[in-house]
């Protein structure tokens, strides 16, 4: 790739994230930028606004303790000369928060590798995976999807149509039938077809928490008759219009499912994709990818300069 053909795609990534976060840019930076633009010192009252502008949009209390921090020792050393200066060093701060988060998702040795996907109802999941296959197929790799939600007779019918779309099998039961059995069938499939992931999707929500973890666990040990080493990586969808609720999700998964990555879906209709700040505070697992419009290819990496800089205006 030539200079100008990667100056070109980084532009096109900044574009992206700066359309997709516009709501949380209206209620987010637009505010910090009128708070703080045209100021010529800054003290404890314009301090103290901020902190309710950044809880506001959902950055968490530690995330905002931590900004506010940073920026009150550097007006005290007079590193910062004005409001202006503090916009600027604001958003130095939050692509450096966020920072951690980026991580490049990758499909590694273990044939077939198995995704299992997680996540309440409602936060998009079926239709990521199927704009993940979408990334995936692009990427080079073969897929195979597994309907392991067999709770919800929409996700079946969901998954296949996405299949169709996509190119790509299938596997799924009945509604009501064994996730687990549904979910070790795929892995077999894609085995004897040599496919190299397998997808798979699994119920939102059941009855109570030990549920889901009996659910989720079985899942587990199933998959590992075939291959100790599987699940190969478990991601959590969350919905970025949830807000501060989306690090809870992270914790109780994280206990259920030993989850190792995040999708973060719909940050194009929600003010509240401030709740990235707060998960890179209070549980910085890699955010692999963020839903960034409806269309199939709407599914990106995360990247935290394009994030920290759609928070605000150019």
């Amino acid at each position: 790739m030539n200079e100008k053909t990667s100056r070109a795609q980084s532009k096109g990534i900044l574009t992206r994230f700066s359309s997709a976060l516009a709501k949380t840019r209206s209620q987010f930076g637009n505010g910090v930028s009128s708070l703080l633009l045209g100021r010529r010192q800054l003290d404890e009252h314009i301090l103290e606004e901020l902190r309710t502008q950044l809880l506001m949009s959902d950055v968490g209390v530690a995330a905002t303790d931590r900004l506010l921090d940073n920026l009150s020792r550097a007006v005290r050393k007079k590193k910062l000369r004005d409001g202006e200066s503090a916009l600027q060093a604001l958003r130095l701060d939050i692509g450096q928060a966020v920072a951690p988060l980026q991580k490049e998702f990758k499909v590694s040795a273990p044939r077939p590798f198995v995704i299992l996907v997680v996540g309440v109802n409602g936060v998009g999941k079926t239709t990521t995976i199927g704009k993940l296959s979408h990334h995936l197929q692009n990427q080079g790799h073969s897929v195979l999807l597994a309907a392991g939600d067999t709770y919800r007779a929409a996700a079946i019918e969901q998954l296949q149509v996405w299949g169709h779309r996509t190119g790509v099998i299938v596997i799924s039961q009945r509604p009501g039938a064994d996730s687990a059995s549904v979910i070790h069938d795929a892995v077999e499939a894609a085995a004897a077809r040599d496919i190299e992931v397998v997808l798979a999707d699994t119920a939102g929500r059941l009855q109570n928490k030990s549920n889901l973890m009996a659910e989720l666990s079985k899942i587990r040990r199933v998959v590992q008759r075939y291959d100790a080493s599987a699940p190969h990586e478990t991601l959590l969808v969350l919905d970025a219009n949830i807000g501060q609720n989306a690090i809870t999700q992270v914790q109780e998964f994280k206990e259920a499912a030993n989850v190792s990555g995040l999708i973060v879906t719909k940050l194009d209709g929600s003010a509240k994709a401030g709740v990235i700040l707060g998960i890179a505070e209070e549980d910085p697992l890699p955010l692999y990818f963020v839903g960034l419009g409806e269309s199939q290819d709407d599914l990106q990496p995360f990247d935290a300069h394009a994030y920290a800089n759609g928070l605000f205006d150019s």
